[in-house]
């Protein structure tokens, strides 16, 4: 028992573990914003190829703007 005693006193008391946490946040954060900046750019390229391949179907020519 006091092995186990030693071995939760040993985990609660190591700090590597803190860093990899704090790593494991700090990419999520990262991957949270890249998905609100790509999310919003996708749209707007999504819309421009609707454009394109709309003009495209018509056979009219667009211009970007």
């Amino acid at each position: 028992m006091s092995k186990f005693i030693k071995f939760c006193q040993d985990f609660y008391q190591d700090e590597e573990g803190l860093t990899v946490v704090e790593y494991v946040i700090g990419a999520g954060l990262l991957v949270g914003g890249f998905t609100v900046l790509f999310d919003s750019f996708s749209s707007t390229l999504s819309d421009k190829l609707s454009s394109i391949a709309n003009g495209i179907d018509d056979g009219s020519t667009t211009t970007g703007g």
